[in-house]
């Protein structure tokens, strides 16, 4: 399956933070987070998860799979070609119906 980048926060992390360091680390490129577009809570039967979906402008650096398999840049046209996680699900309906969030920041 798909995920959206992004991983767990260390303690003393903010949410921002935690997001810009973990795509330095799994896509090697910097960015400014913009705003929070998403919060939501997902029980699996086994764990909770808390995720945070934010907008962000790219700064510098050129996406390559670091910590993770591959990448991929997806059209809104195309998302649904690609599996992603349950928990995921709200957000990658809000992207389908929202243009705006296509729209550069």
């Amino acid at each position: 399956m798909w995920e959206f980048p992004g991983g767990k926060r260390r303690a003393g992390e903010t949410f921002e933070t935690c997001l810009q360091r973990e795509l330095r680390e799994e896509l090697g490129i910097e960015v400014e987070v913009i705003e929070l577009i998403e919060a939501l809570t997902h029980i699996y039967p086994e764990k909770t998860v808390h995720l945070r979906f934010y907008r962000c402008r790219w700064i510098r650096g050129e996406p390559r799979a670091l910590g993770c398999d591959a990448w991929a840049w997806v059209t809104r046209a195309g998302l649904n070609q690609y599996r992603f996680p349950p928990a995921d699900e709200r957000l990658l309906e809000r992207l389908g119906r929202d243009s705006a969030l296509w729209e550069p920041s």
